[in-house]
């Protein structure tokens, strides 16, 4: 039997999703819950049905896992907590400083409910998370570095929308290349957030809006950009379709460490991330997670959990005899 999916919000996040789902054939879109008209939103499963936001407590026996696709700024610290009362969740919370917070509210929510919610799932947070955690427990002995970019963060561009007078905007996330030369060649250098990277922001500003103001907003948005050399570029509606309409990401986690009785040879572990489609791999990552999540429920699991909690063989659909046999 397919595993039912329903997706929250109809963004390029919640596209996304949709487009996952169609390569994963033990999982099955059900239903689209969206804050506009549910009539003028198209969406391209056939099968599936789009619905008010509104609905979604109606459907709490047809949905097996929710995938909540909003923003980290404002969307999700709300409707995480507040889905988890009806169904599984999975979301992508991205503000690093605020996920104890947002984990606390997603577990007292699921667990009350007997549900599970996998928060700050993607690719940071979530598989550099992953490699990280397990680059810390393998060289404990060295040094944590990661940088994203070039490339655009949704999360970022969100929040810049969202300031008052701003049309619309996309922000890219820019490594510092000597940083990451350095980090490369085994220096170990002690890196402020300022040194490692940049930020640029494309903006296009409401007819009348007050230029200085946004600049302003947007350079000491604490979480976002008040610790990072921020360049803002007000362009036209037209330049950022025709200059700025691909969503391109990618980075990379490094961590270089020592070994031996006087710490007499050097190791460095790299993982990286090229991506045409930021929403899209996202996308990807969080349905792998949805798939974990209804089993992990199955077994009774309940409450928060993050990638860290899940184990590997959680997300794929083949078995464990398939897995040793072709991937161990």
């Amino acid at each position: 039997m397919s595993i039912r999916i329903g997706i929250l919000g109809y963004g390029n996040l919640g596209r996304g999703v949709e487009c996952a789902i169609k390569h994963n054939p033990d999982l099955e879109l059900v239903a689209v819950f969206t804050r506009r008209a549910p009539e003028t939103v198209k969406i391209l499963t056939e099968t599936a049905t789009v619905y008010s936001v509104s609905d979604a407590e109606k459907m709490k026996d047809k949905i097996d896992v929710l995938i909540i696709c909003g923003g980290s700024a404002t969307d999700l610290p709300k409707q995480t907590p507040e889905y988890a009362k009806m169904f599984n969740v999975i979301d992508s919370f991205d503000t690093h400083a605020r996920i104890p917070e947002h984990f606390d509210a997603v577990d007292a929510a699921a667990k009350e409910s007997g549900h599970i919610g996998i928060i700050s799932v993607g690719w940071d947070p979530g598989m550099f998370s992953l490699n990280r955690l397990y680059a810390n427990a393998i060289l404990t002995n060295g040094k944590d570095y990661t940088f994203w970019g070039k490339g655009v963060s949704q999360g970022h561009s969100d929040a810049v929308r969202r300031i008052k007078g701003v049309k619309d905007a996309k922000q890219y996330t820019i490594p510092v290349e000597a940083a990451l030369e350095a980090v490369r060649n085994g220096e170990n250098p002690d890196l402020t957030t300022r040194q490692k990277h940049t930020r640029e922001c494309f903006v296009v500003a409401e007819e009348g809006a007050d230029l200085a103001q946004i600049e302003n907003d947007i350079k000491t948005m604490p979480n976002y950009f008040s610790d990072y050399d921020t360049t803002v570029h007000f362009i036209s509606e037209e330049e950022l379709k025709r200059d700025h309409s691909g969503i391109p990401h990618g980075g990379f986690v490094i961590r270089s460490g020592k070994t031996g009785w006087n710490n007499e040879n050097n190791h460095v572990i790299e993982y990286s991330l090229k991506l045409d489609s930021n929403p899209e791999f996202t996308s990807s990552v969080l349905v792998a997670y949805a798939r974990a999540a209804y089993r992990m429920n199955k077994e009774g699991q309940t409450g928060a959990k993050t990638v860290f909690d899940v184990a590997p063989a959680y997300l794929s659909s083949a078995d464990g005899a398939e897995l040793r046999k072709h991937l161990l």
